[in-house]
């Protein structure tokens, strides 16, 4: 038995005739920049979430700073946001010369603790950044409490920093009916991803859409004009032309995600009780696009490094992964901010329990059983 962590190969073997044809399809009419694949996945894309406007990008970093600078984000402004996450969703606010201000935590979900955020917001406050955590959306009704000027002088944005959650509901709506700017990435190894960088920024404002489009293109409004400071933020033809043809069946990549995710969650339910394992938990109102499988051990590397040993024991690899072993508080990047050790003790805590096992749509029966029963006897 060979256990693939993300299994892309196996995808690109189900869809390969449609996706080759794709490729040949771009390759014949040269339009390898803006080409006609480019609208069609923004259209599909718009249709699968019910967003007014999708703007697709070179990446889900690009697809963070579009969204801060077609909202004006500028040096001085703080933006809300979680220390539990990939350092783009934070790196993206430096580099605008603004100020992440990090807020716990919920130890559930590991999602911002959206009831802290309230003490965060200061005069300076010019959005709130979540980020839909493995796949699951935070507390965005809560958030939205925050998002006007009962707090500060101006209006409080609100960004959904989607990278891992494309395809997850929040009562039964897509993320982006609940935000002002919805970002995700087409990361390969994302639920939807391509063969190489993307990403798209929606939304249902149409004045925010247009600025998006012309920011990605160097803030042009016609060639060779340029009305803002952009960026060289497209995403390529090949690139929209194979997600394209995997978005046409995302929805039951979802749905086999979301089975293999309840099948570990069945299986290792029954001995999460007697010992020291702690299971994903989704909250009733929302559908994740399970972009990982997280669990909680107190001997996390001591497993790893069980699991990934060939013994008497262990007869198969498995692959595991850490998202993210140190909160970005405490990252030397970040060191300016003045952050200290235990500033963010949920975060902290999580960041040195939380281990993803295999997750990808075609983590078939045998495999789970056989992940589940080498996880506890390496416990035990």
């Amino acid at each position: 038995m060979k256990i693939d962590f993300a299994n892309l190969q196996h995808q690109y073997q189900l869809y390969k005739q449609e996706i080759d044809e794709a490729i040949q399809k771009v390759l014949n009419h040269g339009k390898y920049i803006m080409g006609p694949e480019v609208a069609k996945l923004e259209e599909n894309l718009c249709k699968f979430t019910g967003a007014s406007h999708a703007i697709t990008c070179s990446s889900g970093t690009d697809a963070l700073l579009l969204a801060m600078m077609a909202l004006g984000i500028k040096p001085g402004d703080e933006i809300i946001t979680t220390p539990f996450t990939f350092i783009a969703t934070a790196e993206t606010i430096a580099l605008l010369g603004a100020k992440p201000v990090f807020v716990d935590i919920d130890e559930e979900t590991y999602n911002i603790d959206a009831s802290k955020i309230k003490a965060a917001i200061t005069p300076n406050t010019k959005a709130i950044m979540p980020v839909s955590l493995y796949g699951q959306p935070a507390n965005l009704d809560q958030i939205n409490q925050y998002t006007n000027n009962k707090y500060t002088n101006q209006p409080i944005y609100h960004i959904v920093d989607g990278a891992q959650s494309f395809g997850a509901t929040y009562k039964e709506k897509a993320e982006v009916h609940y935000c002002d700017i919805y970002t995700t990435s087409f990361f390969p190894a994302k639920p939807l991803g391509c063969f190489g960088d993307g990403g798209a920024v929606l939304t249902n404002n149409e004045e925010l859409a247009t600025k998006i489009k012309q920011l990605r293109v160097h803030g042009q409004n016609k060639r060779y004009h340029h009305k803002y400071i952009g960026l060289g933020g497209r995403m390529d033809t090949l690139q929209c032309a194979i997600v394209d043809v995997k978005l046409k069946y995302y929805e039951n990549d979802l749905k086999l995600r979301q089975e293999v995710a309840e099948k570990y969650s069945v299986s290792l339910g029954d001995e999460c009780e007697n010992r020291d394992i702690i299971t994903p938990i989704l909250l009733p109102h929302t559908t994740s696009a399970w972009a990982q499988y997280s669990i909680r051990v107190k001997n996390r590397d001591e497993l790893q490094q069980q699991l990934k040993t060939k013994n008497q024991k262990l007869e198969t690899n498995i692959p595991t992964a850490v998202h993210y072993p140190m909160p970005l508080h405490l990252q030397e990047c970040f060191k300016y901010l003045g952050y200290k050790d235990g500033n963010f003790p949920i975060a902290e805590k999580i960041s040195q329990e939380i281990m993803s096992l295999p997750m990808n749509p075609y983590v078939n029966d045998e495999e789970i059983t056989y992940i589940v029963k080498k996880v506890i006897e390496c416990i035990d």
